[in-house]
């Protein structure tokens, strides 16, 4: 591959961005910091903002085109997202059984962490963006109207919804795609000048270094039973979805990942159709990789903290918090918020724990949301075997770019 093509590929401009995010934040004054931080906010803002009318215009028009057979392909793709988030969590339970007496030994529980998020830096302004509606409002309000116009048959309508994601996806191609490095570079600038994330890394290092590397093993998992599946090469297949892990890694959100992740699967050959449906709906249903993290956590916690905790309430968590986690979809940290209320009710955390919790996930987040919008793909790739042909939608300019972003 030569220099050019390589220079356009977005998966070099991501890792780019992180490097030299992390970089600067060694020298930056914190004056020109605050400039990137700055413009972070309003792109996260922005995102806030765009995120739930891309889901909207997405997952309408595919609701719309898959007919009669609508409720069939829901179904079995939310069943699919959901087994693997609880198949993740059971994994993590396991090995933190295995692991723990011999990994953390006699270690003590340490509670006294700071507030990672408060050794950030501070943008110079902000400026509110509201949201015209929720992420789950407009996960359910395309799901309502897509049926709806299945039943009705509307050529109006539906061509009214296959306009919409043409243009929406217009903007994720010339606007949102370009400056994401640039937000990622922020992001990582702001992690290298905080000055409490030692602290955290320093009470929970071996299980944090742990979920790290858990989360790729789950993704090489996923891909190769997808792979398997669909009868293609898993390897190729996880290395084209390398910019949508990058992006995630940056940005700690599945839902503002999704242009990246749903380029990253049409990379994979998957029917255009078939990855609008299943992209935005996993962005907000499939949570494996933060199950995993969460899990391993969690079962840290009872370990150091000598908690006696019976199978039953360790498998009721498991399989509540892959419900509770949707209530909080694409939220940077918005997964171990949604588990706070099981790790008190079902775990017996105190409020100590349930702080050494959040400031733990929120150090090393981005990994567990990069394996969720990396494992969508892999779903993708089980749903087409089966689905590819079988919605009918609209090319947009999405496909008709699709060659430009392929990563070597």
């Amino acid at each position: 591959m030569n220099t050019k093509t390589i220079t356009r590929s977005l998966l070099f401009w991501i890792v780019v961005a992180i490097v030299l995010g992390i970089c600067c934040s060694f020298f930056f004054p914190e004056w020109l910091a605050r400039i990137f931080i700055t413009f972070n906010g309003l792109f996260s803002n922005f995102l806030g903002f765009f995120v739930p009318v891309l889901i909207f215009a997405l997952i309408t028009p595919a609701i719309a085109g898959l007919g009669r057979g609508a409720g069939k392909w829901l179904g079995i793709t939310a069943g699919i997202a959901y087994g693997s988030t609880v198949i993740s969590g059971l994994i993590a339970w396991a090995l933190s059984t295995a692991l723990y007496p011999w990994l953390l030994g006699d270690q003590a529980l340490v509670t006294d962490v700071e507030d990672v998020d408060a050794g950030g830096l501070s943008p110079f302004f902000e400026v509110e963006i509201p949201a015209p509606f929720e992420v789950m409002t407009a996960l359910v309000l395309a799901f309502c109207l897509g049926l709806a116009m299945t039943a009705v048959k509307s050529e109006t309508m539906y061509k009214v919804a296959t306009d919409l994601e043409g243009a929406i996806m217009k903007v994720v191609t010339s606007f949102v795609i370009p400056l994401l490095p640039l937000f990622i570079f922020g992001i990582f600038l702001n992690l290298g000048m905080n000055e409490n994330m030692g602290a955290t890394m320093a009470a929970f290092g071996k299980v944090l270094l742990l979920s790290v590397i858990m989360t790729i093993v789950l993704l090489v998992i996923q891909y190769l039973i997808a792979g398997a599946v669909a009868g293609v090469n898993p390897l190729t297949a996880l290395r084209n979805m390398l910019p949508a892990y990058f992006t995630a890694l940056g940005t700690s959100s599945s839902a503002a990942s999704i242009p990246v992740t749903l380029r990253s699967t049409l990379n994979n050959k998957v029917d255009e159709n078939v990855a609008g449906f299943v992209v935005p709906l996993c962005a907000t249903i499939h949570l494996s990789g933060s199950m995993m993290k969460i899990g391993l956590y969690a079962f840290a916690v009872i370990y150091m903290g000598g908690l006696d905790v019976s199978p039953g309430p360790s498998l009721g968590f498991i399989l509540l918090l892959g419900i509770m986690m949707i209530a909080a979809p694409g939220v940077p940290g918005g997964a171990i918020m949604a588990a706070t209320g099981l790790l008190a009710s079902m775990l017996g955390f105190n409020d100590e724990m349930v702080a050494l919790m959040i400031a733990a996930y929120i150090v090393v987040d981005s990994f567990g949301t990069a394996a969720n919008v990396t494992g969508d793909g892999a779903i993708a790739l089980v749903l087409n075997r089966f689905a590819s042909g079988k919605i009918e939608g609209q090319k947009n300019d999405e496909s008709k770019e699709r060659d430009d972003a392929t990563v070597a």
